[in-house]
């Protein structure tokens, strides 16, 4: 199992001089990778932080969204123009930092809403900026894996079913997607069928408990997750992903408005431990 933790734990900046005890913390409870989010487009900070992980023995992947004013799927063509621009500074981003995969839900901004079902025209819209994304991730190295959200932040996909299905029509080697496991608690009918039906695209997980707190300590089917994802050979990244209170904006934007959590440090030692003793459970190595 290939391990990292998701920054936005305690910032959405992590090129900081100052995130140095943070990385100590996950070395030393041993992770393999950190998630990076890729807001500030410009590559040089990426490239240093790359630089002091990979001395430390870590890995970056990384992650983004697109929001506001840079929709795919907006029915104004600037706009969409504007969202693959976007999407493109991300993917340099990444590069920079040494990531091989970049995930979030680029083929919609969340929390972006029209007030009806997606139409043709938007899924079309999606898989046109999707291909192109793709193809200019393909000489940089680096895999998009798409995220689909729940109800309440997305509606173009919000199952892995739906997600995998862009995915195929997109039809390019480096459009994949992440299986989230907190959406699909809310989203999905039976994580079993969901995670069989999407494994030929699924390229990366996310493990976030049901009310974003330390793995394995409240209602997501663990399980029948690990045991699945084993079963159809899943072997690449698995990510936590936690929110909390130390950040007030992103706690604003998450809606965690109180701790779930003792601290930070247990959630990350305990969820550590958590997902290595569930994968090999399910026979993972």
């Amino acid at each position: 199992m290939k391990l990292a933790m998701n920054m936005l734990l305690w910032t959405d900046d992590v090129t900081d001089q100052g995130r140095e005890p943070l990385f100590e913390l996950l070395a030393d409870a041993g992770y393999d990778g950190i998630e990076v989010p890729i807001f500030a487009l410009e590559p040089r900070p990426y490239e240093e932080l790359g630089a002091r992980l990979r001395a430390r023995g870590l890995e970056a992947l990384a992650l983004t969204a697109p929001g506001p004013g840079t929709n795919p799927i907006s029915a104004d063509p600037g706009e969409r123009k504007r969202a693959l621009e976007r999407s493109k500074r991300s993917l340099d981003c990444a590069h920079a930092l040494g990531a091989e995969i970049i995930a979030g839900p680029f083929q919609a901004a969340p929390t972006v809403f029209s007030g009806g079902p997606p139409t043709a025209a938007e899924r079309n819209w999606a898989i046109d900026a999707l291909h192109a994304l793709a193809e200019a991730a393909e000489p940089l190295g680096v895999t998009l894996a798409l995220e689909s959200l729940n109800h309440f932040e997305h509606y173009l996909t919000t199952t892995a079913a739906e997600t995998a299905a862009i995915c195929r029509d997109v039809d390019h080697p480096n459009c994949r997607m992440l299986y989230d496991t907190f959406h699909a608690h809310m989203e999905e009918k039976d994580v079993e069928d969901a995670i069989r039906g999407a494994a030929d695209m699924i390229a990366y997980v996310h493990l976030s408990e049901s009310d974003r707190s330390t793995p394995g300590s409240a209602q997501v089917d663990w399980r029948s997750t690990f045991a699945t994802l084993h079963s159809v050979g899943y072997d690449g990244w698995f990510t936590i992903e936690a929110f909390g209170t130390t950040h007030p904006e992103l706690a604003r934007q998450m809606r965690t408005w109180r701790m779930r959590f003792a601290s930070e440090e247990q959630l990350v030692r305990e969820g550590a431990g958590f997902a290595r003793g569930a994968w090999a459970a399910a026979g993972g190595a």
